[in-house]
């Protein structure tokens, strides 16, 4: 049988302040019931302490992680650090894991897709061991969203909040792991959901912090729209390429950005919400660090040989599935 990248142990992180609905309407003109009843998100975790970037969360993450598994940070090949919220420009949060946990032989790099980021770099850390060239790859995948919203925006500040997660991939001979994905992407989403300044093209400026243009800037109803459809679209498509019904798949693994848009993909799939791992409610949108905070979630409950299905929606536009056998059996 062919060589499949698994994964075999997943570790997570989230601050421990909680941002909730009540606190945001002493912040901005909203109320509880607003929020709820348009996102699904009663409370954000928040990363308070100074100096602390997303690296913090990642290598808490990282450690719980290779703890479970029982392999020692010595014995990673690569750390794909899937971000949109790194410590600093240039220098790589990947490359700083690998250090602070003496990763001695080992690579990394950011990865940066917004919300489908977990999902490349899921795909890419499979590929790098279904070729044979590496045998335990880290994948870290998270943000500390808090450093780039406007806590005076109210269509931004209620949806995100800060976590991160992370999985370890390793060579399966049993069929487990990645079977199949999908990942597409599409420019026009950027004029929709961006940082206008702080790059190439609109250095930092006096200006450019002035205007407010160093957060983000969404257009919600142009995201839900585009992000409705694509998402459930590119679930449904998974599922007829490698023939699953409804009754095969185990758990559907959503980007948790928006209820509603959760409950489309999932009606688009055939699923009850029996099958849908949901914590929006609890920690809002974590960017890059919703899907595997979702596996740190339920991983109790998965079998060995659960089919699931992860699905994302982000910025840039990019979108994307991923059709994932269960190798770990729940303990």
């Amino acid at each position: 049988m062919a060589k499949t990248a698994a994964i075999t142990a997943v570790g997570g992180y989230l601050p421990e302040y909680r941002l909730s609905n009540s606190v945001l309407e002493t912040m901005v003109d909203t109320s509880d019931e607003w929020i709820t009843t348009r996102t699904g998100i009663k409370e954000r975790r928040i990363l308070r302490e100074k100096g602390k970037g997303v690296s913090y969360m990642g290598i808490k993450a990282a450690e719980e992680c290779l703890a479970k598994a029982n392999v020692k940070p010595d014995e990673i090949d690569l750390v794909i650090f899937c971000t949109v919220t790194p410590d600093m420009p240039v220098a790589n949060s990947a490359s700083f894991v690998i250090s602070e946990m003496g990763m001695n032989k080992a690579f990394g790099y950011d990865l940066q897709a917004a919300c489908s980021g977990f999902l490349f770099g899921l795909n890419a850390a499979s590929q790098y061991i279904e070729s044979g060239r590496y045998e335990k790859v880290l994948v870290v995948s998270g943000d500390k969203m808090s450093s780039i919203i406007d806590y005076s925006d109210r269509t931004t500040c209620v949806i995100f909040g800060d976590g991160c997660g992370a999985v370890l991939l390793e060579p399966n001979e049993e069929g487990l792991g990645v079977q199949d994905s999908i990942l597409r992407s599409d420019g026009i989403g950027r004029q929709y959901l961006h940082i206008k300044a702080g790059g190439s093209m609109y250095p930092p400026s006096k200006e450019t912090v002035e205007l407010g243009h160093h957060f983000v800037h969404q257009e919600g109803q142009q995201v839900f729209k585009f992000a409705v459809t694509n998402m459930a679209d590119v679930s449904a498509r998974i599922m007829e390429r490698n023939n699953l019904s409804s009754d095969d798949v185990a758990w559907l693994v959503p980007h948790q950005a928006n209820k509603r848009i959760i409950d489309a993909t999932a009606k688009r799939m055939g699923l009850g919400s029996d099958k849908v791992m949901l914590n929006i409610d609890r920690y809002g949108n974590t960017t890059n660090g919703t899907l595997p905070l979702c596996l740190w979630d339920y991983e109790k409950q998965l079998k060995k040989g659960d089919n699931l299905v992860f699905a994302a929606f982000g910025g840039g536009f990019t979108w994307g599935a991923i059709y994932l056998k269960w190798a770990i059996d729940a303990k």
